[in-house]
């Protein structure tokens, strides 16, 4: 515990400064790991890469996603660097076009359960008691169907688009969130220093806000930065059986289908929208290590 000095009247002063400045460090220890970490600054560049080209879509596509042309199944060529589908239409255009769903759904999915659960799991682990035993129960209900499956059930109910596939892909998502910011509260608000700002008579919703959030957001950041790969392979998979986002929207799980058919004989028509899902995917993971290995406790000094 603090000495009695150290919370006197108007020491939350010393407090919020003494938090600040070593916040302020931890952030650039955090950032200097981050950097020195190859995997991590490539998965980075690739994830601004995408962002950049699902923003510039309409710029940087050659050609309409949705226009027809005769030369239907068209090897790889100067005019068509991807080649064309079964429809003739440009499959580069097509993988450019298709960025912007999978990376929209796999970010606002995540943070509509980021602002869905952080609230739940951090009223469940500071308040504990059976506040904490109705809404971890309610996520153990949740969490007690496969998250492919249920999302698959969701999408049955709702109409298949992409709003309902950022509804559904969210539910999945906050009960993850909510155990893991319960975790990260329970463990910060038994430290000394929650203890000496308790006792400083503030508000809890300043203690959560201030003091107690702040030192969670480690896990946070690193299990959203996780979870959007593993959103963006469960809209594709979605679209793959039809019940995500509905033609003639471009999205790569749904071109992996139309022209499954063709793989042997034409296998370019396929490769790409795959190989768009598995770059994107294994770029988000290699982010996410790098800040879990940036972010770990056990590595600082």
């Amino acid at each position: 515990m603090r000495s009695s000095a150290a919370l006197a009247p108007g020491s939350s002063i010393d407090i919020a400064a003494q938090e600040e400045a070593m916040a302020r460090s931890m952030w650039r220890i955090t950032l200097q790991r981050l950097k020195r970490s190859k995997t991590a600054m490539i998965g980075l560049t690739i994830v601004i890469l995408l962002l950049l080209v699902a923003l510039l879509a309409d710029v940087v596509a050659p050609y309409s996603p949705t226009e027809t042309t005769p030369a239907s199944i068209s090897p790889p060529t100067w005019q068509n660097l991807m080649g064309t589908d079964l429809l003739g239409r440009d499959v580069l255009s097509r993988v450019i076009h298709g960025s912007r769903v999978s990376v929209y759904v796999g970010v606002v999915s995540i943070l509509f359960a980021i602002f869905i659960g952080i609230p739940l799991g951090t009223v469940a682990g500071f308040y504990g008691g059976h506040v904490d035993q109705v809404i971890m129960r309610l996520m153990d209900i949740i969490l007690a169907f496969p998250i492919f499956l249920l999302a698959i059930v969701i999408m049955v109910i709702l109409e298949p688009n992409t709003t309902n596939v950022v509804l559904a892909l969210a539910i999945v998502r906050i009960p993850i969130l909510a155990r893991i910011v319960r975790g990260s509260v329970l463990s910060v608000k038994e430290t000394e220093y929650i203890e000496a700002v308790k006792a400083l008579s503030l508000s809890q919703i300043r203690v959560l806000g201030r003091h107690v959030l702040p030192n969670c957001l480690a896990p946070i950041i690193v299990t959203s930065t996780l979870n959007i790969g593993n959103a963006i392979i469960i809209e594709a998979s979605l679209s793959f059986l039809g019940l995500g986002t509905q033609p003639p929207t471009p999205t790569w799980g749904w071109d992996l289908k139309q022209n499954l058919t063709l793989i042997e004989l034409n296998p370019w028509i396929t490769i790409f929208p795959g190989l768009a899902i598995l770059v994107t995917v294994l770029a988000f993971n290699l982010l996410g290590d790098g800040l879990r290995d940036a972010l770990d406790p056990r590595l600082k000094a």
